[in-house]
């Protein structure tokens, strides 16, 4: 992984206390990327919608379910993906990009994984894939994020471990900085990662003086428009 500046847990707390709207509303304001970049579409569903943001690092690699393997009747587990996790830094997220034609045919991660990864420091598991077991895997505590749901694991198996993804338009590194909740998930620079949180808050609060001038009694065309050029 590459070398990069990793948050204190205080500043990791500082991150969950806002959607991950408002994260992206904060990253606009440094001007580091375009506005239509480094988050996911619609496609990638949040499975727990009700759970408090996630935020922690990915380790990537890439997946397919669709195919089986030249000799033998399933794939066996890869202990390296294992062992990278474990060098990777805490709150840890899998992110599986899956390569097939029509992703989402299995899922790799039920409830027996969800609990490999939750002991392997994992809060939470990405995929453009499809996800299963989700009553086990809530009552592990690992968020999902995934394009669909899925009845078997069919012939699921991870390769390129470490190699750069792209889930639904977002590219993620082994080591990126992800913050998701039911809106969906965003990475977050990590040269302004640091200063996120008090931006956010700002806004938040500029955000809140509108909805509570629209639901006042002086609420007023004239009177909005200077209201909306004092928060910008």
């Amino acid at each position: 992984m590459n070398s990069r500046t990793l948050l204190a847990e205080a500043e990791l707390n500082s991150l969950r206390q806002f959607n991950t709207c408002m994260v992206a509303n904060a990253i606009e304001t440094f001007n580091v990327r375009l506005r239509n970049t480094g988050f996911t579409d619609s496609k990638t569903h949040c499975i727990f919608p009700d759970q408090p943001p996630m935020v922690g690092y990915a380790i990537t690699a890439r997946l397919r379910t669709g195919d089986p393997p030249i000799s033998g009747s399933y794939f066996h587990d890869r202990g390296d993906l294992w062992s990278h996790i474990l060098e990777c830094p805490t709150p840890r997220i899998l992110v599986l990009e899956d390569m097939d034609q029509t992703p989402g045919r299995g899922a790799f991660v039920g409830d027996m994984h969800a609990a490999i990864l939750r002991a392997l420091g994992c809060i939470g598991y990405v995929t453009n894939g499809a996800v299963r077991e989700l009553s086990g895997v809530r009552s592990l505590g690992l968020q999902l994020f995934a394009g669909n749901i899925a009845v078997s694991h069919a012939y699921a198996h991870i390769f390129d471990i470490g190699a750069p993804v792209t889930i639904d338009g977002m590219e993620v590194h082994t080591g990126s900085l992800l913050h998701g909740d039911q809106h969906g998930i965003v990475t977050v620079p990590d040269k302004i990662a640091s200063q996120v949180p008090n931006v956010a808050a700002k806004l938040q609060e500029m955000e809140q003086r509108v909805i509570q001038f629209c639901g006042s009694g002086d609420f007023s065309i004239e009177t909005l428009n200077d209201v909306m050029r004092r928060t910008r």
